[in-house]
This record gives C-alpha cells, sequence and structure tokens, in this order.
C-alpha cells in the first residue's frame, strides 16, 4: 500500500505574525538543483564531505567498470534508478524517487489540476469508457458523453490492446492548448464519431461531497491534502454556515495526506489562538519548527468529529491529533495508519523528483506518531494486513499500547504515542453485509457497466429529481440487481446465490450510491453510502460528547 508522500508547504514559527508563519522559505524548494549537494548547501562537517566524496567515488568507479567492462550491455539509467530506490528502502519506508516519465503525474495528483481533455475514464474489457465529462471541462463543451467509448487517438487505435490507466494519460493528457483528435463509439450510433479536443486545465477537487445532514450538522469529506485542499475546505464550511450548521464532522477516512500546510491551515481555523497545531524536528535546523493557530478561524466554537481509519495518514494525522490534542472535538473510528515523516519534494535535473525524509511531525501533546519501521520494508507495508488478522478493526482490545508513551491533552486526557492515531471513540470494522460476491461485481467493472447502461437508457427519468428526492424516494429494484449479475456473467463473474442473498440490501445500496453519482455528482454517493458506513453513523450520536470535551474546564484544575 503506497501513501502519498507528505509535502510541507507551510511553516509557521513561534514569532506570532511573522512573515514566516504563512510561507515556508523558498530554501525548501530549491534546497538541491544540479549539480549541489544538499551536504554542501548545509555546510556538513568536514568530516561528513570527506566520507560523502569517498561514497561518490566508488559509486562512480562501479559503474564506470560495468559500463565498460562488463560481458553485456547494460541500461546504465535503469541500473542507476534501480540502485537509487534500494538506497532509499534502506533510510526510511517514505522516502522515494519518482523518475522523470512520472513525475509530472504524481506532481499533478497534489497540485490540484491538471492539463487533459477533461473526462473521468474507466477500462472496462480493454476498452476505455468515459463515466463522466469533467464539468467545465473541453470534452463536456464539445458533448462528449457518459459511456461513450474511446476507439482510437491521434489515428491509433486503442482499443482491444491490453490499454493501461497509464497509457491512457499519456494519450490524453498534453500541454494546455495542445489538440487531439479521438474517435468514439456511442450506443445506438453505428458510425464512430470525431472530436478535435483542445485541451486545458481541468481542474481535480479533494472535497468531493459537501453537504447537510440535518437541520444542525454538516459533513465535509475529504479524500486527500492538496494545493487546492484548504481553499475548498473554506468554501464548503462557508456554504455549510449559511445552510444552518452548528456541528461539523470532518470525514478523514481512507485520505492517505499530501500537503502539510493543508492541514496545518485547515486547523487554523478550527482551533483558538496560539494553539499548537504541530510541530517538526529534523536534523538540520531549518526544518525544526513549531505551527501555531494564529487567526480568528471560521469555525471555533461549533462541535467538531474528525473520522478516522486505518487508511488515514499523514497530513490526515496532522488535523486528527491537533483536534485531539488540544480537546477542540472528538475522534471517531479505527487507529490510523501511522506516519509521521516530513518529506521534501527536490527536482532532479533530468525532470525526476526525490522525496526526501528531512523531519519527524510530533502532535501537540509531543506524540510522535509514527508507526515503527526498520530495514524490512515488506513487513511494514504489510503492517495493515497484519493488524486486520490480529483483529485490531474489530476489538479496541486487541491494540496494545506502550505505557512508556503516554501523553497528556491540553485538559489532562490521557492519549498515546507509537503509531497513529488511537480515536476517541473506537468503531469495530463491519463485515457482516459484504461477500466475496460483490466484491467481484465492482472490481470486474461489472457495476460501472452496468450503471452507465442503466442511466444511458433513463436518464430522463432523472430529469426533474432533486438529490432530496432521489436520496428519500429512489429505489433500486430486484430486476435492476438482476440485470447487474447479467453484466456480471459478461465479465467472468459468475453468479453466487448464496452470496448474492446474504448481500442483497447492501448491494442495493451500492448501485443507489453509484447510480447518484452518475445522475448528480459525489455529494448524492456519499449521503447514500454513509448510511452503511459504521463510523459515521456513530459518530452522528456523539456530538453531546463532543461539546462537552469542547466545554470541559482543564481536567488536572
Amino acid at each position: 500500500m503506497s501513501y502519498l508522500e507528505e509535502i510541507t508547504k507551510i511553516h509557521v514559527s513561534e514569532t506570532k505574525n511573522s512573515k514566516a508563519q504563512i510561507r515556508l522559505p523558498i530554501l525548501l524548494a530549491l534546497a538541491i538543483s544540479a549539480g549541489i549537494w544538499i551536504g554542501a548547501t548545509f555546510a556538513e562537517p568536514k568530516g561528513n564531505q570527506n566520507d560523502l566524496r569517498a561514497a561518490l567515488y566508488k559509486l562512480q568507479e562501479i559503474m564506470t567498470y560495468i559500463n565498460r567492462d562488463y560481458v553485456d550491455s547494460v541500461n546504465t539509467n535503469e541500473l542507476v534508478e534501480f540502485g537509487i530506490n534500494k538506497m532509499l528502502e534502506h533510510l526510511d519506508p517514505h522516502s522515494s524517487y519518482i523518475p522523470a516519465r512520472d513525475a509530472s503525474l504524481a506532481q499533478s495528483q497534489l497540485e490540484g489540476e491538471f492539463d487533459g481533455i477533461g473526462v473521468e475514464f474507466g477500462i472496462i474489457r480493454d476498452t476505455i469508457y468515459v463515466v463522466a465529462p469533467l464539468t467545465g471541462g473541453p470534452s463536456e463543451a464539445l458533448g462528449i458523453q457518459s459511456g461513450d467509448q474511446i476507439i482510437s487517438v491521434d489515428g491509433k487505435n486503442v482499443a482491444g490492446i491490453g490499454i493501461t490507466n497509464r497509457d491512457v494519460f499519456d494519450y490524453l493528457r498534453g500541454p494546455r492548448g495542445s489538440k487531439v483528435v479521438v474517435d468514439i463509439k456511442r450506443k445506438n450510433n453505428p458510425d464512430l464519431i470525431t472530436y478535435e479536443i483542445t485541451r486545458d486545465k481541468i481542474p481535480q477537487y479533494s472535497i468531493p461531497a459537501a453537504y447537510m445532514v440535518n437541520n444542525e450538522i454538516g459533513y465535509i469529506k475529504i479524500t486527500r491534502f492538496a494545493a487546492t485542499t484548504y481553499e475548498e475546505f473554506r468554501k464548503s464550511v462557508s456554504d455549510l454556515q449559511v445552510k444552518g450548521m452548528k456541528k461539523l464532522i470532518i470525514d478523514l477516512q481512507g485520505n492517505p495526506g499530501g500537503y502539510m500546510g493543508a492541514a496545518i491551515n485547515m486547523a487554523d481555523e478550527l482551533l483558538g489562538d496560539r494553539d499548537l497545531i504541530v510541530s517538526q524536528e529534523g536534523k538540520v535546523s531549518q526544518y525544526s519548527q513549531k505551527a501555531f493557530a494564529f487567526k480568528p478561524g471560521m469555525f471555533e466554537e461549533g462541535s467538531v468529529i474528525v473520522l478516522i481509519n486505518e487508511g488515514s495518514a499523514s497530513a490526515s494525522e496532522i488535523l486528527a491529533g491537533a483536534i485531539q490534542d488540544n480537546d477542540r472535538g472528538l475522534i471517531v473510528g479505527r487507529r490510523s495508519f501511522g506516519k509521521g515523516l516530513v518529506q521534501m519534494p527536490i527536482d532532479l535535473s533530468d525532470g525526476a523528483e526525490l522525496r526526501l525524509t528531512i523531519a519527524r511531525y510530533f502532535t501537540p501533546s509531543g506524540r510522535s506518531i509514527q508507526k515503527p519501521y526498520s530495514s524490512d520494508y515488506e513487513a511494514y507495508e504489510k503492517d495493515w494486513m497484519d493488524r486486520y488478522e490480529h483483529g485490531e478493526f474489530f476489538s479496541a482490545d486487541s491494540i496494545k499500547f506502550n505505557d512508556s508513551l503516554k501523553y497528556e491533552t491540553k485538559k489532562g486526557r490521557l492519549v498515546y504515542g507509537g503509531g497513529g492515531i488511537m480515536p476517541d471513540y473506537f468503531v469495530p470494522l463491519d463485515t457482516t453485509m459484504s461477500s466475496a460476491y460483490v466484491t467481484r461485481l465492482f472490481n470486474s467493472d461489472s457495476s460501472r457497466e452496468f450503471i452507465l447502461d442503466f442511466y444511458g437508457k433513463n436518464k430522463d427519468s432523472f430529469a426533474s429529481m432533486t438529490l432530496d428526492e432521489y436520496y428519500s424516494q429512489y429505489k433500486v429494484s430486484d430486476a435492476m440487481l438482476m440485470e447487474l449479475t447479467e453484466f456480471g456473467k459478461k465479465n467472468k463473474v459468475e453468479f453466487d446465490a448464496k452470496d448474492f442473498n446474504k448481500s442483497k440490501e447492501y448491494l442495493r445500496l451500492l448501485v443507489k450510491a453509484h447510480l447518484g453519482r452518475q445522475v448528480f455528482d459525489d455529494n448524492a454517493f456519499y449521503k447514500v453510502v454513509n448510511d452503511i458506513n459504521e463510523v459515521y453513523m456513530r459518530a452522528i450520536n456523539l456530538f453531546d460528547e463532543a461539546d462537552r470535551i469542547a466545554l470541559a474546564t482543564t481536567l488536572k484544575e
């Protein structure tokens, strides 16, 4: 399992209202440029410089001999990249190297936008399907529709050739203003339709859903911490406040992290003046800093509950830790992933990127929530599965804390370090509704193909329906479920009557959620699917406790 690296964007010093409270010095972005070593930049002791020179000379010697004398021809660049990855694995699990061919794609996932044609796509039976044209993008403007199949790109056939997601990015993404010609097959149209699409900036949103649960409770789902997340969060809070929000659920379940600065800024909107948000400590003094809340926040008074689980990592843990340690609200769910290492992005001369761990971060109580790691990289990657097999997802009693890692929140509540954020209220994983058959239906893309087909045939019936009407009144029929099983058979998913009957109502709700996303947007998906989200359902009934903690006087007094 991989997680977005923690990339420091915002730095807040202990000097109130200084410029350093707003932006990380440019030094972080320029720490290494072509031919300049970080050791030289920060004047490492002479002995270390000599060691570095000797190591580099040895590496150069070896590569020279391999290139000149090795019995077979070798790709020296591939060999070096292999060596880089093995070297970084020896450091920690999150320092990483991204080759030039992948760097721009990796960065676009954090920057909040990319250049392309503006479609959400899926690959179904070796064919690119348009799941939805993105709002405001060039494909939507030209009339490309959900369910369209992309058969060729710039005259080159892309159907039935074993195409991958990476191939699709390579074909369809490109610089803003450039053109690409696609031939599309549309249902009930015997001829291919040709579109010349001018690529444009395509926004990516990290907050797919923000809606009112009832007259008082607002819900915001955050899927990652990207460059635009903070502004998206401010807009979501403002919109919900207009609708009467007094209490807020922030859903970080499955959020792998991203930009540290986005989490810091969001925490500042929730915490009081001078509350510590996070601190980080590195070998180099420039990387040892503390971030404080320093401005009036948008939501400093209302109740707050943060949802986390085993997939919540990195910046998610910064935000959850700040809320918990400052007794600002409740954390509900299951123990988070446990990533407390900060990565700095370093652009290399050939377009590749190094993401190097430069610090550890600590929650306001002083907890390092980085889970233990060693040189056994595979064991670290398997930790999630080990936790599942040991029963941690089902019982809080299976989680053992080290008594030497006890810490106290601002008001004296006991919390523990040593790996992840342990929620104030544990909610076990519910696996009773799901089944292997339902999993196969969705993993095979049978569900997506069915929903695209069903919506295409019944689009007019949803035209006058509101989201609230869809949520409260629309029913997925048994006939629809059986039709879905037929799509499964086309994708070699054999019907399993026992699993189908066991998971029938669960499957009905999943189909409604995914169809709602097609008809409306992600608000519909999350509003429907959250009805079976055990963490979300538990949180709705815990606001009295969240209020009690936030309003309580310090427990030591």
